[in-house]
């Protein structure tokens, strides 16, 4: 798993998950996560959740931290649960910087508003997660959290972090599957 903050901002529209959209802008080829800044604007037919178009949420935000996940020898269900782990990362990273965050499902919320959006996904060559956190709270059709009000300050260093724990938790989940004998 490579991974890369992209210091330039970067406006997400939903067209970012896509396959090889890191490896077309980034030159990254394989199994990767990347973490950009910049303003969120997904309307409904760039809308990969069913359940948002039907209940007509766009997502927009004039400034999130995002990250986009690919893999390439995984299925849906597995990235799913990838995709879990990548929450679970995020809301420890949080909880050891102090701030108490609640985790249902793919969501994240501090003080009763939500903090994040998530999505993971198939495509014809790989399968993929978009996950965003508020930087600031303006822009968003609902009340949420932000990374400002928990203070947190230094998004490259926050975002390296997240992204070096989750790289870290899935080569210690190959090694394990490594190094046991199978039973009969």
């Amino acid at each position: 798993m490579k991974t890369k903050f992209i210091e330039e901002e970067i406006k997400y529209t939903g067209v970012q998950l896509s396959p090889h959209w890191i490896y077309k802008n980034f030159h990254i080829q394989g199994d990767a996560i990347v973490s950009f800044v910049g303003e969120v604007d997904v309307k409904l037919n760039e809308m990969v959740d069913i359940e948002d178009v039907i209940n007509i949420e766009p997502i927009s935000s004039d400034k999130m931290l995002n990250f986009i996940i690919e893999c390439f020898d995984t299925d849906l269900s597995e990235m799913i649960c990838r995709q879990r782990l990548f929450i679970t990362i995020i809301k420890e990273v949080l909880e050891n910087r102090g701030k108490k965050v609640k985790r249902s499902g793919d969501d994240l919320f501090w003080e009763d508003k939500k903090l994040s959006v998530s999505i993971a996904t198939k495509s014809i060559t790989s399968c993929l997660i978009h996950t965003a956190l508020n930087i600031t709270s303006s822009g968003a059709p609902i009340e949420v959290s932000s990374l400002e009000q928990m203070e947190i300050f230094d998004i490259k260093a926050f975002a390296d972090e997240i992204m070096n724990a989750f790289k870290f938790e899935l080569e210690d989940i190959y090694l394990a599957k490594c190094k046991v004998r199978g039973v009969f």
